[in-house]
């Protein structure tokens, strides 16, 4: 199955967050938390056990990730966090979901609808634009990896599909609970190491915004970036800039 050029787009994301090392680590710990909440043990719970990989290869302090894991439990005091999910349009009407992690609703829907509404968006109703939307599992590979052999292994292990992009990077999709780690693993043993993997809403569809278009669009999702209490952003469209 072909799919959109996605390489930029990634090595974009790579270096953002890089450069914001010190919100990232935040973010993952404040996932771990969350995690936590449903149920301590990784092997039980797929979301713990990746929100605890992501942070151990983003060099957060295993202490740091024991007590987050203890505050999600309940054996240590600490911040009580909220999942909150918005919906709403991006430029020329792009499918756009923001997921944050509060401990103040007020304060993070005051944020995230001036975000949208300064960048030129628009925040939107529960259900408007999810429905564009499959949660899943998603691991990307870098342009030059083996298409044939990758798609062997990964459908072999249980992958939903592999998808080849215009620009020569692969996904893998696979659903959003064991079988991801257990396929992200299995790749890894075969020698297949993702660049980027997650669990994701993943636009059933996209469409590609150029020019100025593209630019608006990038500093809509910069705005979400930067506000602390989101988590992730997912949007229907990729971006030529």
């Amino acid at each position: 199955m072909a799919g959109h050029s996605k390489w930029a787009n990634i090595k974009h994301r790579k270096a953002a967050a890089d450069a914001k090392k010190s919100k990232i680590t935040t973010r993952l710990i404040k996932e771990v938390t969350i995690a936590a909440k449903m149920g301590g043990d990784p092997a039980s719970n797929p979301r713990l056990r990746l929100a605890i990989e992501k942070a151990r290869e983003n060099n957060v302090p295993k202490d740091n990730v024991d007590r987050a894991i203890k505050r999600g439990t309940g054996e240590l005091e600490g911040v009580n966090y909220e999942e909150l999910r918005f919906e709403g349009y991006g430029i020329g009407g792009a499918g756009v979901i923001v997921d944050c992690l509060t401990d103040n609703k007020v304060r993070t829907v005051a944020e995230v609808r001036h975000a949208f509404n300064k960048y030129g968006g628009n925040l939107g109703t529960d259900g408007c634009v999810a429905f564009g939307f499959k949660h899943c599992g998603q691991l990307i590979f870098a342009p030059g990896v083996n298409e044939d052999a990758l798609m062997e292994a990964a459908l072999e292990l249980g992958a939903d599909d592999v998808i080849n992009n215009n620009d020569g990077s692969l996904e893998v999709i696979t659903q959003p609970t064991h079988e991801f780690i257990e396929i992200k693993n299995g790749l890894e043993a075969k020698g297949f190491k993702s660049e980027i993997a997650e669990i994701i809403m993943k636009a059933e569809s996209e469409t590609e915004l150029t020019g100025e278009d593209a630019l608006k669009m990038q500093r809509l999702l910069d705005a979400f970036d930067e506000l602390d209490d989101v988590q992730d952003v997912y949007t229907t469209v990729t971006l030529d800039i």
